[in-house]
C-alpha cells in the first residue's frame, strides 16, 4: 500500500484505459524515453481519494479525481524534458493498480456527469483532441475538420468538432464503423480501403477547397496524403504515430500551400481541467467500445492492438 507524502493524495483506482503507447511500450518501441516492462502500465485512469499527505489544501477524502497524464505539467508552457521524465506509465509509474499515489496538482476532479470508467479515457486521448482543435487556433463553428479513423482520440476530435459548430469528416477502413460515426454526429465518412485517394475525396466533399484541419494520427506513411487534403493555409496537427513512425514536424513544415502545422503531446493539468468544463457544459459523452476486468489485462492489449475497437477501451479495477 503506498502512502501519500506532504502535497499528495492516496487514490483508490476504479477504472482506466488503454492508448496505442501503451502498446509500443510494452513492445519496446516507444521513442520517448520508456522503459519497457519495468514500471506499472497505463497513464489514464479515474478513481476515489481515501487519504491526504501532509499539506494537502484543494481534495477532501471521497473525491473522484483523474490522474493528469504527466505529474508535473501543471499549467503553463510545455518544457519537453521536464513533461516527458513525469510521463505515466512511461518515465514513472502509471495507474493500472489498486491505489496510486498522485501529486494533488495533477488528480483533476472528474466530471459530475462522469462515471469512472468514462473519466478515465480523458487524461491522453481527450486532452490531445482538446489541445489540437480549442487551445491552439481554435476551430470554429462552420470549419471542416477531418477525423483519421475511429481510436480514441479521432472520436474525441469528431465530439469536440461538431460541439464547436463545425462539420466532420470521419475516415476508417471498416464501412461498419463509419455508420456508427455518422450516427455520433459525422457529416460525411470515406472508407480509405475502398477510396485510397482519400485527400481528393476529402477535397470533393470541402467543395474542392481542402479541409481547415486536419488532426494527423497516422503518422510519417499518413502525412503527404493528409497535407494534400488541406486547404490553401488550412491546419495540420501531428499527434500519432498509427502507421509506424512519427510524422517529421519539419517535412510536414516544408509544404508548399502554406499549411499550419502544430504538433502535441497530450496537455496538462490546467488542459484537462478545461476539458472537464466542456464535458460538463455540453454533456459530451466518451466512447467507450469494451471494458475488461483487471484479470484480463493481456485480452484488452490484444483486443486494442487488434483495431477492431470503436472509440475506447477501458479496465475496470
Amino acid at each position: 500500500m503506498p502512502q501519500p507524502g506532504p502535497g499528495q493524495v492516496l487514490v483508490r483506482m476504479h477504472a482506466a484505459s488503454l492508448n496505442y503507447r501503451d502498446l509500443l511500450i510494452a513492445n519496446g518501441t516507444y521513442p520517448r524515453g520508456a522503459t519497457a516492462n519495468r514500471l506499472i502500465p497505463l497513464s489514464d485512469g479515474a478513481g476515489e481519494v481515501i487519504e491526504l499527505g501532509p499539506g494537502t489544501k484543494r481534495l477532501r477524502p471521497g473525491a473522484r479525481v483523474m490522474a493528469s497524464f504527466f505529474n508535473r505539467w501543471i499549467v503553463g508552457p510545455f518544457d519537453f524534458n521536464a513533461a516527458v521524465a513525469s510521463a505515466r506509465g512511461g518515465s514513472i509509474d502509471g495507474v493500472l493498480a489498486e491505489y496510486v499515489v498522485l501529486d494533488e496538482a495533477a488528480a483533476v476532479v472528474v466530471p459530475s456527469t462522469l462515471s469512472f470508467e468514462e473519466a478515465a479515457t480523458l487524461p491522453c486521448a481527450g486532452v490531445t483532441a482538446w489541445v489540437a482543435l480549442r487551445e491552439l487556433g481554435p476551430v470554429r463553428s462552420g470549419d471542416t475538420v477531418l477525423a483519421m479513423g475511429t481510436g480514441g482520440v479521432s472520436l474525441f476530435v469528431l465530439q469536440i468538432a461538431r460541439q464547436a459548430g463545425a462539420r466532420v469528416i470521419l475516415t476508417s477502413s471498416s464501412d461498419d464503423k463509419l455508420q456508427r460515426g455518422r450516427a455520433l454526429g459525422a457529416d460525411a465518412t470515406i472508407n480509405y480501403r475502398s477510396v485510397p485517394r482519400w485527400d481528393a475525396a476529402a477535397r470533393e466533399l470541402s467543395g474542392g477547397r481542402g479541409v481547415d484541419h486536419l488532426v494527423e494520427v497516422g503518422g510519417a506513411k499518413t502525412l503527404e496524403t493528409s497535407l494534400r487534403a488541406l486547404r490553401q493555409g488550412g491546419r495540420v496537427v501531428l499527434v500519432g504515430q498509427l502507421s509506424g513512425d512519427m510524422a517529421d514536424v519539419n517535412r510536414a513544415s516544408a509544404n508548399d500551400h502554406g499549411v499550419r502545422v502544430d504538433q502535441v503531446f497530450v496537455g496538462s493539468a490546467w488542459h484537462l481541467s478545461n476539458l472537464c468544463a466542456e464535458v460538463d457544459r455540453a454533456g459530451l459523452e466518451p466512447v467507450i467500445d469494451r471494458v475488461f476486468g483487471f484479470d484480463e489485462v493481456e485480452l484488452a492489449y490484444r483486443y486494442l492492438a487488434s483495431g477492431a475497437h470503436f472509440g475506447k477501451v477501458v479496465i475496470a479495477i
